[in-house]
């Protein structure tokens, strides 16, 4: 079962999308304006997949 939360983007402030994929511990969360996406485990909260252009990565 999937479901689907329609959420303001963490990016852009857009409308965007965060499905609850039940069947793998999985939350996407992505929006169609920017092309953010973020998959994370709603298990242990590490993130396993993330894009989001326009914010750079700080070392």
């Amino acid at each position: 079962m999937q479901i689907v939360q329609k959420i303001r983007c963490p990016n852009c402030g857009s409308e965007g999308e965060r499905h609850y994929l039940s069947h793998s511990q999985l939350t996407r969360t992505q929006c169609p304006t920017c092309d953010y996406l973020m998959v994370s485990c709603t298990r242990t909260g590490r993130v396993i997949e993330a894009y989001a252009p326009g914010i750079l990565a700080r070392r």
